[in-house]
């Protein structure tokens, strides 16, 4: 295996990350035996799609379709692609930490083969992901559908990996706070975008396209995250990755994808914090005990706690309880109670006062989340 090192306008990493942020030469599954196990946030794969092309594809004006017909998407059989198929997947396990997730595309000829893989490996289908290509291949014989779709899978490492990341309020956000569906709709990679050689040629024939890898990347990582992919090809994950506040590691075989990759990459400015913030809801934030707030010194024991119309009040005790007409409680409970209802969040019912108005004990429960964020809680 050998390390192609990117050392222009990227973070020099310590000697123990010192595969971040590089391209590893050679077998996927060798260079992956190599790396750090549990070592990587995110794992986006596109591996060779088995199409098995037995004959050149004509257009009905008989000029040549450029098809995929390289020898790396080349097995002698579906038992082949298979054990291929098993034996980077178990690599790609153990360098995943345990609150990891992997992306795997493809196409019919082996989307299917794949995810019977994951499942046996242990995997968690999260989901599948419809690619549907606004401007896809014809179908030249007329023998079938057309091909308009692609098909990513989702995956966590295993059934008990709860904590994986998901930015739901992001992608709600970024949909008209509608839930981003799982179709998804984007052009197959063409124009300015689609890296070609000297002669004009496709640098990469499955090059994929870089909108589609940044809504990977900002659904499921968060910025310092470490993405890899084992099938680096034209570097499209490396890009997105290096613009979007990630950092990759990447593995790739063939030279000439590499230096295509290697150029591309350098050329990537990445974007500043502020744009990088992602959106977050209530279930991201850190969880917050009452007691905090007497901790931390913003409230009292003895504290009067009131509604937005004072016309229930509350002692706070030392213990993080409150007092309602001599019954103790928590904020939650003796909210409910005071309203006789069968749910309240005491966090947004009651109020503190501070200088002669009323503050929203939420407010406080914000300065304690700050102070965590500024102390890496």
């Amino acid at each position: 295996m050998t390390v192609v090192r990117l050392v222009k306008d990227l973070v020099q990493a310590s000697p123990e990350e010192a595969w971040r942020n590089q391209i590893l030469k050679g077998d996927c599954v060798a260079a992956l035996n190599k790396l750090p196990s549990q070592s990587v946030d995110v794992i986006f794969a596109d591996p060779p799609y088995n199409l098995q092309l037995a004959n050149a594809l004509h257009r009905p004006d008989q000029s040549l379709v450029d098809a995929v017909d390289n020898d790396w998407d080349q097995f002698e059989s579906f038992a082949a692609y298979d054990a291929f198929t098993r034996a980077w997947l178990l690599a790609c396990r153990r360098v995943l930490k345990p609150n990891g997730t992997i992306w795997v595309i493809g196409s019919y000829h082996n989307i299917f083969r794949v995810g019977t893989a994951l499942q046996d490996l242990g995997f968690w289908m999260l989901n599948d992901i419809i690619w549907r290509k606004t401007n896809p291949m014809p179908n030249f014989k007329g023998r079938r559908f057309q091909n308009a779709h692609e098909t990513l899978i989702w995956a966590s490492r295993d059934q008990n990996a709860k904590k994986y990341t998901f930015n739901y309020e992001a992608m709600k956000a970024a949909n008209d706070d509608v839930q981003m569906r799982s179709d998804w709709l984007f052009p197959i990679c063409t124009g300015a975008e689609r890296l070609k050689d000297e002669n004009g040629h496709k640098v990469h024939p499955t090059q994929k396209p870089e909108a589609l890898l940044a809504r990977v990347i900002m659904a499921s990582t968060k910025p310092g995250d470490v993405i890899l992919d084992p099938f680096f090809g034209s570097g499209t994950t490396g890009a997105v990755a290096k613009r979007l506040g990630r950092d990759f590691v990447g593995i790739e075989r063939e030279q000439s994808y590499i230096d295509a990759a290697m150029e591309r990459i350098l050329a990537v400015e990445p974007l500043a914090k502020p744009e990088l913030a992602i959106l977050t809801g209530k279930r991201a934030e850190p969880r917050v005990a009452f007691v905090s707030l007497l901790e931390a010194g913003l409230l009292k024991p003895g504290s009067l706690l009131y509604d937005k119309k004072r016309e229930h009040a509350a002692i706070v005790r030392a213990d993080g309880t409150i007092v309602v007409d001599g019954e103790a409680g928590s904020i939650h409970m003796m909210g409910r109670k005071v309203q006789n209802s069968a749910s309240c969040n005491g966090w947004t019912f009651w109020y503190v006062e501070k200088e002669g108005r009323l503050v929203l004990i939420d407010e406080l429960r914000v300065v304690i989340r700050e102070q965590m964020a500024k102390s890496g809680v």
